[in-house]
């Protein structure tokens, strides 16, 4: 999850975008969802406000599509209550949420190369991307891939990013590796199936009956339904186990591990309201000490490399977003009641 900044400003005179709004030209409004509080998806309105400033180092991006990850899903919620401390104690500090997005620019700001207005990117907002503009580092964008839509662009930045990191920084994933994916039909895992077999791993996947064929379709090698069938008892060695889930004890995964492999946790098991996965994570590093195998949390960190990794994925015909579905900008609070009912599958996007 990456620091939100404020949104609801006053935006300075720059360049006029192809739209033919001013970008940037004082009293300029846009439509965008707020939360004015903490809550449920309930809380969130439909408002005009004003549009964002464009700073140094920062590209103004005229909204087509955006997706919901569950970093928003917290920061609506204000749970686990410990993220308060950075983001507001009693009401969110920042009210436009939104950290993936895909769309146009429409003004650049001092000190920024590489892009032009009019050009197509995609990548990581620090906050407010469902709304119809919104500022962005130029360090997180590249030029979205020319062969995926808008709306699949938009669906790529966190959980993809995060399903490359975790496989080949943390788990490094070689070729001939096997790799257990545990909750393989959401956001990262769709992601982290189809960029093991790219690494030419072998996938074993997990996920509930629902997912069964798309999860297939994604291309893993071997498919569990953990309705039917617990991965922590099965006669295997796995040289990767990415967990992004948190269902099954340490102890019950080192058993599937194999001597030299590693652990990659990017989701902890619940933590209650008020710390969330923080004791999660200090079993993983306290396993870590006295384990032949390494266990390990993920902690993302967007760069634009890795955008551009991907990028060349999605243009080879290697990764393609799987969008369960899509809602109107005004619409966009079922789109976060979709995604933290707990079931959603690959990834919820957001029309701009």
């Amino acid at each position: 999850m990456v620091e939100p900044k404020g949104q609801q400003v006053r935006t300075k005179a720059v360049s006029t975008d192809r739209d033919g709004l001013s970008a940037g030209a004082d009293g300029a409004t846009m439509h965008a969802i707020v939360g004015p509080s903490y809550g449920s998806s309930e809380v969130l309105r439909h408002e005009v406000v004003d549009r964002p400033t464009v700073d140094d180092g920062e590209v103004l991006i005229r909204v087509r599509a955006a997706s919901v990850c569950s970093g928003d899903v917290h920061l609506l919620t204000g749970k686990p209550y410990l993220i308060r401390l950075g983001f507001g104690l009693r009401r969110p500090k920042y009210r436009i949420p939104g950290q993936d997005v895909a769309g146009v620019v429409a003004a650049v700001g001092d000190n920024v190369t590489g892009f032009r207005i009019g050009d197509e990117v995609y990548g990581k907002t620090s906050g407010g991307g469902f709304a119809e503009y919104v500022c962005a580092s130029a360090r997180t964008l590249a030029p979205k891939p020319a062969t995926l839509t808008f709306e699949q662009a938009a669906a790529v930045p966190d959980s993809g990013i995060t399903a490359l990191q975790g496989l080949r920084d943390v788990g490094r994933l070689r070729p001939g590796g096997s790799v257990l994916v545990n909750g393989a039909s959401g956001g990262v895992g769709s992601f982290a199936v189809q960029i093991a077999k790219a690494f030419g791993g072998e996938v074993t996947a997990v996920c509930s009956t629902r997912h069964l064929t798309a999860v297939r379709d994604l291309g893993a090698d071997h498919v569990i339904d953990y309705t039917a069938r617990d991965f922590t008892e099965l006669d295997s060695d796995y040289d990767v186990i990415l967990d992004l889930v948190g269902n099954r004890s340490l102890r019950e995964c080192r058993r599937v591990l194999a001597p030299e492999g590693v652990f990659v946790s990017s989701a902890g098991s619940p933590g209650g309201n008020w710390i969330g996965p923080v004791l999660w994570i200090g079993k993983v590093f306290l396993t870590n000490l006295f384990a032949s195998q390494t266990f390990a949390p993920l902690l993302m960190r967007p760069t634009r490399a890795d955008l551009e990794f991907l990028t060349d994925l999605a243009e080879n015909g290697t990764l393609r977003p799987l969008i369960e579905r899509r809602y109107p900008l005004a619409e966009a609070a079922d789109a976060f009641a979709h995604l933290a009912d707990g079931h959603a599958q690959g990834k919820t996007v957001i029309l701009g």
